[in-house]
């Protein structure tokens, strides 16, 4: 008998213990996170409740995979066009509040007499907000249409990034161990360039790509490929130096652009839930009771320092941003947990052994401690308001919302600010395509004919021809590529600064140019090139040039606001100040029993003052629907109002169905025989006038007679003595027949 090898038995016990902890967790409505963590502890070294697991290797590699998956999917969910429309207001909220709890974490650690990078460690773990378990509380709470939840999610997308740029920052420092200003400097602009050139090769080929393979992938098709191409982004991120994770993220973002984002995120999930839950496993494995009983005073003193500190960071910050006090104490007090990334960070620290094994189930405590108390912030948050509203002069309360107002107004009057904005970004990623062209052709070509046995002088023309043939739309983008809408603000503001715009841009060019010419060539023959190739960009090429360009550039643009009005409802930004009254959206029931009345009839706007912005139906909208359009079956329909209104709103969308005991009459509805005798009373009539399908709500489908069957036979035909029908209705009422 062969021996079952034991990432098998390993991967039985623990998936096993958790079916059941999770169940249990299911039932109490307590989050699975949790459920995963206590199975994980429950088979642990610690405990070993229901055995062990024999090889801790095994479950670390399950575990690892996890990650990538869990990452892979948040970036499915976060996408680039996400991150655009999150809007100044949730930016500025997660970057505040982030920055603060680092410092609060570093300064506590420091406190307790922690070393660096513990007390680093612990400010990165006591940072970022857990996604799942505050939209999951949310959802079951039935808040999910209310205006802080708009906030709540642009801060959780801010964070998710912020997240994946501080495991990097935590693991170059965790790998150098040190922090030297030079290095992190290089790091951070050698993450900033990877990062530009991903999000514009991935948004110019793979929406283009799938686009056009639409026809030929299927569900199974698609996941391989999808999952390919995270593992294959994986390798390279981790080949230059990232972490997997961040490869991972990457990949799903970008993927989320593609037409097929929503499919690859269904087909992915239960993927990232089977390994993911293995991860949250291996956390609960080294969970270590004897550090959270003996160190209780920390787990609570860490817990506090969590729920009283992101929610006065989020709160502060959202409020500077512009939101009102309301709003920012409901978003604050909303995420006022940590999560899964902690349990990522925290792996680091104790992978790389840089930090000390006790900080890792004092995090996991915490987690579990902080998750617990989420649903009494957040139902008690409006509670709060009303008595900080009562403690508040006045006057100040009345500051601040004026404030909101002047920065709502400042925001909607920000032309310039937006295109200087877009003007920078666009010299930006047109010299990191250029620097990637020539980083491609130098690190992987030239190195491919070198080996290739083609005499170096040759091979170094060729490359250097080929890449600088490639690169020459993006160098007179960089150099002469303008706006409409830049230039016409150039004209209200005549002066030196438009000579300063175009002379800086042109050095910029230059300098690239020269500065990777000269790793293929010597420097008097790199300048001669540079000369040469700003002639011909300049003067000889350039109508040329810029049509190529702006072919790419189309492209680039249409793939990046393909479905933009759909991806900007979703992300619950639109809000109305300084009234609180926001965009939302809700899906109608198939069995409601308003479907197909015009909305004049349904008197939306007289019973519950919302107003229907748009009705998205399949791939048609119908923007600023009339009275006489009708609500149908699985429309998702944009309503704006306030979170009283709204509220009312969505009772009605959820409530005002179909009577359910229709399904209870469906478990019954069969097919069923009924002889006629002679006494029959529908014998000598016809199908229609006997009223079977009234008396049975169903029909006769066949008729037996004399040894022949009748198919499906017409309403007309005469019923005789010692037929046998076949009916397809109600069972109860067809046994009922006379």
């Amino acid at each position: 008998m062969h021996n079952l090898p034991a990432m098998i038995s390993d991967l039985a016990l623990i998936l096993g213990t958790a079916g059941l902890v999770t169940l249990l967790f299911k039932k109490l409505n307590q989050p699975i996170v949790l459920g995963y963590l206590v199975a994980g502890f429950l088979v642990g070294p610690r405990v070993g409740l229901f055995g062990t697991v024999s090889s801790g290797e095994n479950v670390q590699l399950w575990a690892d995979i996890g990650v990538i998956f869990l990452l892979f999917a948040l970036g499915l969910e976060f996408s680039f066009k996400k991150l655009l429309r999150v809007g100044g207001s949730a930016s500025f909220t997660a970057v505040f509040e982030v920055g603060m709890m680092v410092l609060f974490g570093f300064l506590a650690g420091k406190l307790l007499g922690w070393n660096f990078m513990d007390s680093l460690f612990l400010g990165g773990i006591l940072c970022i907000s857990s996604t799942s378990i505050s939209m999951r509380t949310i959802e079951e709470m039935g808040f999910k249409n209310m205006k802080f939840v708009g906030i709540m999610m642009g801060v959780l997308v801010i964070e998710d990034l912020v997240a994946v740029l501080l495991l990097v920052f935590l693991t170059s420092i965790a790998l150098t161990r040190e922090f030297a200003g030079t290095e992190m400097l290089f790091s951070f602009l050698k993450l900033a360039f990877f990062l530009a050139l991903w999000f514009v090769t991935g948004i110019f080929v793979l929406p283009t790509f799938l686009k056009r393979a639409q026809k030929i992938l299927n569900e199974e098709t698609i996941l391989v490929v999808a999952v390919g191409l995270c593992l294959a982004m994986v390798v390279f991120a981790v080949k230059v130096g990232f972490s997997a994770a961040l490869g991972a993220f990457i990949t799903g973002s970008v993927l989320a652009e593609t037409i097929e984002g929503e499919r690859i995120h269904h087909l992915i999930s239960p993927i990232k839930n089977l390994f993911s839950a293995v991860f949250f496993i291996s956390v609960g494995m080294l969970i270590d009771p004897v550090v959270i009983t003996s160190q209780w005073q920390l787990v609570l003193g860490f817990s506090a320092l969590v729920i009283i500190g992101k929610t006065l960071g989020v709160t502060v910050g959202s409020v500077l941003s512009g939101q009102t006090l309301k709003s920012s104490l409901q978003t604050g007090m909303s995420l006022a947990q940590i999560g899964e990334f902690s349990f990522i960070i925290a792996t680091v620290g104790v992978t790389l052994k840089v930090v000390s094994p006790n900080l890792y189930p004092l995090a996991v405590a915490v987690a579990v401690v902080t998750a617990f108390t989420t649903p009494y912030m957040i139902r008690s948050a409006e509670g709060m308001y009303r008595i900080i509203e009562k403690v508040l002069p006045p006057t100040f309360v009345q500051a601040l919302d004026r404030y909101s107002v002047i920065s709502f107004s400042l925001a909607a009057n920000k032309d310039w600010r937006n295109q200087v904005r877009a003007y920078i970004f666009k010299i930006f990623l047109n010299s990191v395509i250029i620097v990637g062209i020539f980083l491609l052709m130098a690190r992987v070509t030239l190195p491919y004919l070198l080996e290739h046995q083609v005499e170096e002088g040759s091979a170094k023309f060729l490359t250097l021809s080929a890449t600088l043939i490639m690169s020459a739309p993006f160098l007179w983008a960089l150099a002469f590529g303008r706006t409409k809408q830049f230039d016409a603000l150039l004209a209200k503001h005549r002066g030196s600064q438009n000579y300063i715009f175009l002379v800086s841009r042109v050095m910029v060019a230059v300098g690239l140019v020269g500065a990777m010419v000269a790793q293929f060539v010597p420097i008097w023959w790199a300048l001669g090139i540079t000369l040469w190739m700003a002639i011909i960009v300049g003067y000889v090429l350039s109508t040329k040039l810029r049509q190529i360009y702006q072919w790419f550039e189309s492209r680039f643009l249409s793939n990046l606001t393909e479905d933009v009005h759909k991806i900007h409802a979703r992300t619950h930004g639109h809000t109305l100040a300084p009234w609180d009254a926001h965009l939302t959206e809700f899906k109608i029931p198939a069995e409601a029993s308003y479907v197909g009345k015009p909305l004049g009839t349904l008197s939306v706007r007289e019973r519950f003052g919302v107003t229907v912005a748009l009705i998205e139906r399949g791939r048609r909208r119908i923007m600023a629907p009339g009275r006489n359009d009708a609500l149908m079956p699985n429309d998702v329909v944009f309503v704006i109002g306030n979170d009283g209104q709204l509220a009312k709103f969505k009772y009605f969308i959820e409530t005002d169905a179909a009577d359910t005991s229709y399904a209870d009459e469906l478990s019954e509805y069969s097919l069923e025989k009924h002889m006629l005798d002679p006494q029959s009373e529908f014998v000598g009539k016809s199908i229609r006038e006997c009223g079977l399908r009234e008396q049975t709500h169903g029909l006769v489908v066949g008729i037996e007679r004399d040894g022949r069957r009748i198919l499906n036979p017409e309403s007309s035909e005469v019923l005789l003595s010692g037929d046998v029908l076949w009916i397809v209705g109600d069972r109860s009422r067809i046994l009922d027949l006379a």
